[in-house]
C-alpha cells in the first residue's frame, strides 16, 4: 500500500507539472518561494535595522562615539554579506545542479536517479560548508579585510562573521534542500523551512540586541541559530517521506562523474554568487575610500533592493521547476509559455516598484540609519538601483531558463555578466571618472548592459522551442 501510495503521489505530481495551465502553476509554485524570499529579505533587513540601532552595544559612551560605532557596525553587515555570498555560492551550485538534474529525471519518471543526485549534492554541500568553517575561522581577520573591511569596521565584521562561519555547513546544505524541494514542485515545503528560520532570526535580533544589549554579537548568534533551525526543518521534509526523491548516505553516487555533472550544471549559480561576493568586496573597497558612511549606505541600498527584487525572483524560481520538468518531459511549448509569463510578471512588478521607490529613497534609507551622510550617499544609489531593476527581469529569467534546461555554457555566461564582466569594469571606470557618484550608479548601468546581451540569446532559444513544439 505504501509503494502504491508513493507511485500515485509521483504520478499526481507528474500530471500537475505537465498538465496544469502555465500561469496558475508558475504562480502556485512561485508564491511559496516568494514568501520565503521575502521573509529571508526581511530578516536580512532586520539585521541591518537592529545593527544600525544597537550594533555598538549599550549606550555607555557619548552620542557621537555611539553613532560612529553604529555606522561602522552597519558597514560590517555589507562586509559579511560578501562572506555569506561565498557560502551560498557553493550551496547554490550543488543545489541548482542537483535540483535541475533531479527535476528532469522526475520528468522522465526516473525517481532513483533523482534521489542519487539529490543525496550527492546534499552531502557535498555539507562537507564544503564544514571546510569553509575551518578555513574561515583560521584566517578570520585576513578574510574580513579581503572582503573590504576598514580598520574601524573590522572588530564588528570579525564578531558577526565568526557566527556566520559556524553556521556555514547548515547554510550551504540548506541551499541544496531548498532547491531540490523547489525543483520537485514542493515549494510549499521549502517555504516552511525558510520562513520559520527567518521569523526566528527576526525575533532573535530583537531579543538579543534590543533587550539583552548584545550588539552585533547578538545579530550573529541569532543568524547562526536561525540557519541551523531552518536546515533541520528542511531536512525533516526528506526524512519524513514528503518528497519524491530521497536523501540518504546510501544514495550518494560512487561515480565521481556524477558529482562533476552536478557542479557543471550548477556552475552558473557558483559563478553568479561568487562574482556577487567579489563585487561586494570591490564595492566595499571603493566605497571605503569615502568613509564608513559610504560602506554602510551601499550595504543598506543592496539589502533594500534585494527585498524589492525578491518578489520577482520568487516568481522566477517558481518558473524553474516548471521549465526543467516540462523540458525533461519534452513539452517545449510549456517551457516557452512559462518563460514569457514569468518575464512579464517580473517586469510589471518591478516597474511599479521602481516608479514608487524613486520618490521615497531618503525615507527608506533613514529607516535603517538616520545618519545624514549615510542618507545622502544612499539616496542617489538607491534611486539608480531602482531604475536599474527595470532591466533585470529579462536577464534573470534568461539565466534561469538556460540553467534549468541544462544549457550550462550560456547560463554561465549570463551569470557572469551582471555581477562580473559588466559590473566590475563599470565600477572601476565610473569610480575613477566620477568618484562617489560613479560608485552609486554602477549597478544600474551593469543591469542595462546585461539585458542588452540577453536579448539575442533568449530570442533564438524561444524560436527553437517553437519549432520543436510544431514538430511534436
Amino acid at each position: 500500500m505504501d509503494e502504491l501510495s508513493k507511485a500515485e503521489r509521483q504520478q499526481a505530481q507528474f500530471h500537475k507539472m505537465t498538465e496544469t495551465p502555465i500561469a496558475p502553476l508558475v504562480i502556485k509554485l512561485g508564491i511559496p518561494t516568494t514568501i520565503s524570499m521575502l521573509v529571508t529579505s526581511i530578516y536580512n533587513l532586520a539585521d541591518t535595522f537592529f545593527i544600525g540601532q544597537y550594533g555598538a552595544g549599550p549606550r555607555n559612551v557619548s552620542a557621537q562615539v555611539f553613532n560612529a560605532a553604529s555606522t561602522s557596525a552597519s558597514g560590517a553587515v555589507g562586509v559579511v554579506f560578501g562572506l555569506m555570498a561565498i557560502i551560498q555560492a557553493f550551496g547554490f551550485m550543488f543545489g541548482q545542479g542537483s535540483g535541475s538534474i533531479s527535476s528532469r529525471a522526475l520528468g522522465a519518471k526516473e525517481v532513483d536517479k533523482a534521489s542519487k543526485y539529490s543525496s550527492t549534492g546534499f552531502f557535498a554541500a555539507l562537507l564544503t560548508g564544514g571546510l569553509m568553517t575551518l578555513l574561515g575561522l583560521a584566517f578570520l581577520d585576513p578574510l574580513m579585510r579581503l572582503l573590504g573591511s576598514t580598520e574601524t569596521i573590522l572588530p564588528y565584521a570579525r564578531t558577526y562573521g565568526f557566527y556566520i562561519l559556524l553556521a556555514a555547513p547548515f547554510m550551504c546544505s540548506s541551499c541544496v534542500l531548498n532547491n531540490v524541494l523547489r525543483f520537485e514542485g514542493q515549494a510549499a515545503f521549502a517555504m516552511v523551512g525558510l520562513t520559520s528560520g527567518g521569523i526566528l532570526n527576526i525575533f532573535g535580533d530583537w531579543l538579543l540586541m534590543s533587550q539583552f544589549h548584545m550588539g552585533i554579537r547578538g545579530a550573529g548568534i541569532s543568524t547562526g541559530v536561525s540557519q541551523t533551525v531552518s536546515f533541520l526543518l528542511l531536512l525533516s521534509m526528506f526524512l519524513r517521506g514528503k518528497t519524491s526523491g530521497k536523501i540518504s548516505l546510501r544514495n550518494v553516487s560512487k561515480d565521481f562523474a556524477d558529482l562533476v555533472l552536478i557542479c557543471k550544471t550548477g556552475l552558473p549559480s557558483l559563478v553568479r554568487q561568487g562574482l556577487t561576493s567579489i563585487s561586494t568586496m570591490l564595492l566595499n573597497d571603493r566605497a571605503g575610500m569615502y568613509g564608513d558612511a559610504a560602506v554602510a549606505a551601499m550595504s543598506i541600498v543592496n539589502r533594500v533592493c534585494f527585498f524589492t527584487f525578491a518578489t520577482a525572483l520568487g516568481i522566477g524560481q517558481g518558473f524553474q521547476p516548471v521549465c526543467a520538468f516540462n523540458y525533461g518531459a519534452k513539452k517545449y511549448g510549456r517551457v516557452r509559455k512559462a518563460f514569457l509569463f514569468t518575464f512579464m510578471v517580473g517586469e510589471v512588478f518591478l516597474g511599479v516598484v521602481a516608479l514608487i521607490g524613486v520618490w521615497f529613497t531618503e525615507p527608506l534609507i533613514r529607516i535603517f540609519r538616520n545618519d545624514p551622510e549615510v542618507v545622502r550617499i544612499g539616496s542617489l544609489a538607491l534611486m539608480a538601483q531602482f531604475i536599474g531593476q527595470l532591466f533585470q527581469p529579462l536577464s534573470v529569467c534568461t539565466n534561469m531558463l538556460f540553467q534549468s534546461v541544462g544549457k550550462v555554457g550560456i547560463a554561465t555566461l549570463m551569470s557572469m555578466l551582471r555581477s562580473g564582466l559588466f559590473f566590475l569594469p563599470v565600477l572601476l571606470i565610473s569610480s575613477a571618472a566620477f568618484g562617489l557618484t560613479g560608485i552609486q550608479c554602477s549597478q544600474g548601468i551593469a543591469d542595462m548592459l546585461t539585458m542588452i546581451v540577453a536579448v539575442p540569446f533568449v530570442l533564438r532559444f524561444l524560436g527553437e522551442m517553437k519549432r520543436l513544439e510544431e514538430k511534436s
